[in-house]
């Protein structure tokens, strides 16, 4: 069974693009005032897939597209980039990425609200047209502790 746009999925997901709906919700029973980081692993398409508003472009640029129309979303949800890299070797497994992104939410709650705000979900797609394969990973602080 899916809903909403892209087919975020409310069972298995296979392709690795959209959200988990389970897991949002699972997310959103945690503490909802804290700060968390989103670990971005991201693998390009070629070329972006059509019908996206991003046709001709490769995914990297499709991708870049994506992360100027969510920077407009900045106020509402404090999606703010810590870290960006390229990938290199994986040592320790097999999966190969294009670049891993650090994303810092100023609440679990803003990140979680973020899936169910149609101005996102609008822009969602682009992200999905633009990538061949992701993982988001929430993670919290551990250390050091402020």
């Amino acid at each position: 069974m899916t809903t909403g746009q892209r087919g975020w999925s409310k069972t298995k997901i296979m392709n690795f693009l959209d959200a988990d709906l389970n897991k949002l919700a699972e997310m959103s029973k945690s503490d909802q005032g804290e700060v968390v980081v989103m670990l971005n692993l991201l693998k390009y398409r070629d070329v972006a897939e059509l019908g996206y508003g991003v046709d001709g472009l490769s995914g990297e640029q499709a991708y870049r597209v994506y992360g100027e129309k969510f920077a407009g979303l900045h106020a509402r949800f404090g999606g703010e980039p810590i870290w960006m890299g390229k990938t290199h070797n994986t040592i320790i497994g097999s999966e190969e990425w294009d670049i891993a992104i650090m994303v810092r939410y100023p609440t679990r709650k803003q990140f979680v609200e973020m899936f169910e705000d149609p101005d996102y979900l609008h822009i969602a797609p682009i992200r999905a047209a633009a990538l061949q394969d992701s993982r988001l990973v929430e993670m919290s602080q551990l250390l050091p502790k402020t």
